[in-house]
């Protein structure tokens, strides 16, 4: 038995024609993957951005309502562990920096053997004592390591971080031709920012935009000219087909060396982008709404059963370590909250009612398969709030002496005896930034209003998701003071 999870970072679902039929992306390679595969429609991130959605993926919970930012815990049980300890050998192959900076520890060490390609955004790479300058004109986020990343690998498209990751993925299949009893994850950056690709990709969206540089999100709300955002886009979509591209190669060498047909192939993403929709651009700060939240997941069964169907269950990514560990006949841990996904596939399982998503201490969102409810903090502070960890680490940096004398130690998690920090939240670095942005709870027919651009205003339906928000939040064994910090403490 082999499995193959291939995780490309930041797709978002609405460019895919297999999703959205007038979808922009050029994506061929995904579009044949999809014919082959069952499609996944009402996906769902579980916890966001990039490290916590990992985390999620790799231990088969929903992390955002204890913990934002970090890397695996020394009490987490993980989908690599428990294979290995199963005798399944495991290997990634990534391009993803943040695995290798403060805050995104023991991820690849999970795995038997790992494989980093270098260059991605700020990654420290290129060592120069005499730092470029930068275009101080250019729009959004600006980086001189990046600029310096980008002189190595921009000089040719095989030399770019996600096509080497499915290039050292072709040579993983080619050197490991015929064995069994694995899991491979392929983890391409692509098309997360900044937004890089040849000409030849921006020429195929008519990009002739001549403005100043815009490849890297603001993550603020639009103040950029219309045809800035619009090259954004277009650079954001050029990024994706060269991923596609290279993801085309990888699939046609699992064809060519036989390990295709008779492997379990997942294809998703760890969240979405905003590129101006709702007047926002980048990620983590808004609402989550569609954009970021409803994203793209595939499952090529490897018997090649029941390819080109689609299922409407509530799913999210802590449902890919259950459904992997059935696969190679793992028993499932206990703490696991994620579901067999061949349940759905094979035995019409209705699955669940609702499911719950979001960023740590920032608004906590329920979804029943219509309506969408962000239900925002309930007071201006935004307390009481605590992330729990056995590293005090976040994006970048330790959570260090300023926070020592409110930290305290303890076993506060239900699922683990391990002794954990419980660090209380003191500036908005802890939640990713301005709290403002979502302290309006808001309510969605999804049905009716995709887009979610017509908040609904009514009291009783509102109520009745609060109802459906507390009994997920319990379910995910949710700290108490969770409920409080919404508003819900009377639910709870």
């Amino acid at each position: 038995m082999r499995t193959i999870l291939i995780l490309m970072d930041s797709v978002t679902r609405k460019f895919l024609k297999p999703y959205h039929g007038d979808g922009e992306g050029i994506t061929p390679n995904i579009e044949s993957f999809a014919r082959d595969s069952v499609r996944f429609d009402n996906h769902f991130i579980g916890s966001a951005p990039c490290m916590p959605a990992r985390r999620d993926i790799l231990t088969g919970r929903t992390q955002f309502l204890e913990r934002g930012w970090g890397g695996i815990e020394p009490f987490d049980i993980t989908l690599p562990g428990v294979l290995r300890q199963n005798g399944v050998f495991s290997h990634i192959t990534t391009d993803h920096s943040h695995y290798f900076e403060v805050g995104g520890e023991n991820y690849c060490y999970q795995f038997n053997t790992w494989d980093y390609q270098r260059g991605q955004e700020g990654d420290t790479w290129i060592s120069r004592v005499n730092q470029p300058a930068v275009d101080q004109e250019a729009y959004g986020r600006k980086s001189p390591q990046n600029v310096l990343n980008r002189e190595v690998y921009g000089r040719a498209e095989e030399q770019y971080p996600s096509p080497k990751t499915f290039r050292s993925a072709c040579k993983w299949i080619e050197d490991n031709k015929g064995c069994d009893d694995f899991f491979l994850m392929v983890e391409a950056f692509d098309p997360h920012e900044p937004f890089e690709a040849p000409r030849e990709y921006h020429d195929l969206y008519q990009d002739d935009y001549q403005g100043h540089e815009f490849i890297w999100s603001s993550y603020e709300p639009v103040k950029e000219p219309a045809e800035a955002v619009e090259h954004l886009r277009k650079s954001y979509l050029a990024t994706l087909t060269m991923a596609d591209r290279w993801l085309g190669k990888f699939l046609t060498t699992l064809k060519e060396q036989g390990m295709y047909e008779d492997t379990l192939i997942i294809l998703t993403t760890d969240h979405g982008h905003m590129l101006g929709e709702h007047g926002y651009i980048g990620k983590n700060y808004m609402h989550a709404y569609n954009e970021v939240a409803h994203i793209p997941l595939f499952l090529k069964l490897p018997d090649g059963s029941c390819g080109g169907e689609c299922r409407k269950q509530l799913t999210q990514n802590i449902d890919l370590m259950p459904t992997i560990l059935n696969y190679h006949h793992c028993e499932v841990p206990e703490r696991v909250k994620g579901k067999n996904l061949f349940s759905y596939i094979l035995e019409d399982d209705p699955g669940r009612e609702e499911i719950i998503y979001g960023w740590f201490g920032r608004a906590v969102n329920v979804y029943d398969g219509r309506y969408t409810y962000f239900r925002a903090p309930g007071n201006s502070d935004n307390q009481p709030c605590y992330q729990y960890c056995g590293m005090p680490t976040t994006l970048g940096r330790y959570l260090g002496e300023e926070y020592a004398d409110q930290m305290e130690m303890g076993r506060f998690l239900p699922y683990t005896r391990y002794p954990v920090y419980k660090i209380p939240v003191l500036s908005q670095d802890d939640i990713l930034g301005d709290i403002s942005y979502v302290m309006e709870s808001r309510l969605f027919d999804v049905e009716e209003d995709y887009a979610q651009e017509h908040p609904m205003d009514d009291q009783v339906l509102e109520q009745l998701m609060c109802q459906k928000l507390t009994r997920a939040m319990k379910e995910a064994e949710s700290p108490k003071w969770q409920y409080e910090r919404l508003n819900l403490e009377k639910r709870g």
